[in-house]
């Protein structure tokens, strides 16, 4: 049996570490992968965090493409195999005429909850523009939204299962840079990295918009290391690389931006 206490102690989201705990221990006991519903980043990362040294158990995550946010968890024991092949994802079309009723990505996943679904069964959505857009799902729910969905905003729409190869990945945009900057403060970092004021980046701080290794913070001094992974929704990611101090003691940066 796994530590269930102590693994609870180290979670922010004791309720999610929990479920993962539950899906561990059947994974232990019957010999067999045990996989999750869909998981956001933070939730990820906690679960990663509070199972980190556990020598029975091993986890996989998996969300039909490499750069997939919303992922599912399998875990296995530590003695068999895990591939991603065993955490399973489906694929679907959402397919529609939006030339003069464009849908944001915040339509479609509200059509797709209109449904009577809940978050947790669906992984990442694609938008297409006019074309409409792909989303990732549990694979038993494919059959039920080829029935239920169908109508985005005032569009008629046809869902129809694709193959993951099919996903119309946009890669993303890379950007290497470095900036000096007198602390590794947040706030400072984030609004070299991001091409913006350190007072709009305060802003985005202070809104809980920034999310430090996926986890929200609202303190614009936070502290930050090379490895550490800052984002904000709709503008990017942001790596932290190498830190260098300079004759003058301040600290020569080089950042990594996805967009």
């Amino acid at each position: 049996m796994l530590p269930r206490e102590d693994l609870l102690k180290r979670a922010d989201n004791r309720d999610v570490i929990a479920r993962a705990i539950d899906l561990a221990e059947q994974a232990v006991k019957t010999w067999e992968v045990s996989i999750s519903d869909f998981l956001s980043p933070p939730e990820l990362v906690d679960i990663q965090s509070c199972f980190q040294g556990l020598a029975d158990i091993i986890s996989l995550s998996w969300g039909g493409y490499p750069q997939a946010e919303r992922q599912r968890l399998g875990f296995a024991r530590s003695e068999l195999p895990l591939l991603k092949e065993q955490v399973e994802v489906a694929a679907i079309s959402i397919s529609g005429n939006f030339l003069f009723d464009s849908a944001t990505h915040r339509d479609f996943l509200g059509s797709l909850l209109g449904t009577g679904l809940v978050r947790e069964k669906v992984g990442d959505i694609i938008v297409l523009g006019e074309r409409g857009a792909q989303a990732v799902v549990m694979p038993e729910i494919v059959p039920f939204l080829e029935t239920s969905l169908t109508q985005v905003r005032s569009v008629p729409v046809q869902v129809r299962p694709i193959s993951l190869d099919e996903l119309k990945i946009r890669e993303p945009k890379k950007k290497e840079m470095t900036t000096v900057e007198a602390s590794m403060r947040l706030d400072a970092i984030a609004s070299a990295g991001f091409g913006m004021s350190r007072s709009k980046m305060s802003d985005f701080i202070n809104r809980g918009d920034v999310r430090v290794n996926w986890k929200s913070t609202t303190t614009p001094s936070h502290a930050l290391q090379t490895g550490d992974l800052v984002a904000i929704r709709g503008k990017g990611r942001l790596t932290i690389g190498n830190v260098a101090i300079t004759k003058k003691q301040r600290y020569r940066v080089q950042l990594t931006r996805l967009v």
